[in-house]
C-alpha cells in the first residue's frame, strides 16, 4: 500500500459509480486508480471526466488497488464484494449489501476472516441530519419517515424498498436499539416490474413503532422524518435542511407550556459522500471503527426483506378477499 494513501478503484460507471469516481479524486489520502464497467462507452465517458484510466476487467483493476468501490447494479454487489475481499482488497459496497440474508451472512464471515474493511453505502449515516437527530432523540417511541420522488428509470432494477426505503430503514435501525418484532406492509408496482410505492409499519420488541413510506412515482420530492419520545417531539425536513425540536432541554421557552422549549436549526450543504469516503479511508488506513459495517448492512437488508414479505402477505389477503384480482 502506498504510504499514507489508499489506492481506490471503482467498479461501475453508472449514476452512483460516476459520483464515487469523482469523489475519490477529491478525498485526501484516496488515490483514484481507475474504473471498470462492461459498458465501455459509459466507462470512457466517466473516466474522461475523472481523468483516470479504464480497465479491461475487474481482475486487472483489483491488481492495482488497495480498495474498491462496488457501484455496479444491485444484483452484482455480492459477487463483486466477495471477489474483492478474496483478492485482499478493502470494499465499499453500495446498498443493498446483497440480495439475500445468506449472502450477507457470507460477507460478514468473509470480512471477519480476512480482517478487511467491508463498508456499506448507507449514505444517511454520514449526513448532518442524522447527527442532529441522534443528538436530540435517543429513546424514540414513534417514528414517521417519508421519502418520495418523481419516477426515474435509474434504480428500477430493484423495488422501491431496496432503492429508497432502505435508507430510512437503516436510519431507524440506527436510532432504535431493539430487534424488530413485527412488520405490516403494503406496496404496488406501477411503472416498473417491482414495487414503486410502499408503506411499512415496523414494531420493535421494546414497543417503539416506525411508519415508513417510500415512493418513486410521486409528483414532487419530499424527505421528512418525525420522532416522538419522552425527550420531546422532533420534525426534520431533509430537503429544506431544517429541524424543529419541542422539548425541555434546548431552545426558546414557550410560555404556557409547562417548561417546554422550541429549538429550530438548519444546516448548510453537507457532502455526505465525502464524509463516507473519509470514514472509509480512516477505517482502512487507521483502523478506525467502520461506521456502517457489513453487519449493519445485513440488518437493513433483513428489514427490507421483511417489508417485502409483508407486502406479499397483504397481497395474498387482498386476493383471497376479492379486493384485488389474482395476478
Amino acid at each position: 500500500m502506498t504510504q499514507g494513501s489508499l489506492r481506490v478503484g471503482v467498479i461501475g460507471a453508472g449514476h452512483f459509480g460516476r459520483y464515487h469516481t469523482l469523489k475519490v479524486r477529491s478525498v485526501p489520502r484516496e488515490v483514484l486508480v481507475g474504473l471498470f464497467d462492461p459498458d465501455t462507452r459509459r466507462a470512457a465517458e466517466v473516466a474522461k471526466e475523472a481523468g483516470c484510466p479504464v480497465f479491461d476487467s475487474v481482475e486487472d483493476l483489483l491488481a492495482q488497488c488497495d480498495a474498491v468501490v462496488v457501484a455496479a447494479p444491485a444484483e452484482f454487489h455480492f459477487e463483486l464484494a466477495v471477489q474483492a475481499l478474496r483478492a485482499g482488497k478493502h470494499v465499499l459496497v453500495e446498498k443493498p449489501v446483497a440480495a439475500t440474508l445468506e449472502q450477507a451472512d457470507f460477507l460478514v464471515t468473509l470480512a471477519d476472516e480476512t480482517g478487511l474493511v467491508c463498508q456499506v453505502g448507507h449514505l444517511l449515516r454520514y449526513s448532518a441530519e442524522h447527527e442532529a437527530i441522534t443528538r436530540r432523540i435517543t429513546r424514540p417511541l414513534y417514528i414517521e419517515a417519508t421519502r418520495i420522488a418523481p419516477f426515474k428509470p435509474r434504480g428500477t432494477d430493484v423495488s422501491v424498498i431496496l432503492d429508497l426505503m432502505i435508507h430510512d430503514l437503516d436510519l431507524v435501525l440506527a436510532i432504535v436499539d431493539s430487534p424488530i418484532a413485527q412488520v405490516d406492509a403494503l406496496g404496488a408496482a406501477v411503472s416498473s416490474a417491482h414495487e414503486d410505492i410502499a408503506n411499512a409499519r415496523v414494531r420493535f420488541e421494546n414497543g417503539c413503532v416506525a411508519t415508513i413510506t417510500a415512493s418513486r412515482i410521486s409528483l414532487k420530492t419530499e424527505r421528512r422524518m418525525r420522532l416522538f419520545s419522552e425527550e420531546g417531539y422532533l420534525s426534520a425536513d431533509f430537503g429544506k435542511r431544517e429541524l424543529t425540536m419541542i422539548g425541555k432541554e434546548r431552545g426558546i421557552p414557550l410560555p404556557g407550556t409547562g417548561g417546554f422549549r422550541r429549538e429550530a436549526i438548519s444546516w448548510k450543504d453537507h457532502d455526505s459522500l465525502h464524509a463516507e469516503h473519509e470514514a472509509f479511508v480512516a477505517a482502512c488506513l487507521d483502523g478506525a471503527p467502520v461506521v456502517v459495517d457489513v453487519r449493519a448492512g445485513r440488518r437493513a437488508l433483513a428489514a427490507a426483506l421483511a417489508v417485502a414479505d409483508g407486502i406479499e402477505e397483504s397481497r395474498r389477503r387482498m386476493e383471497m378477499s376479492g379486493l384485488i384480482g389474482v395476478v
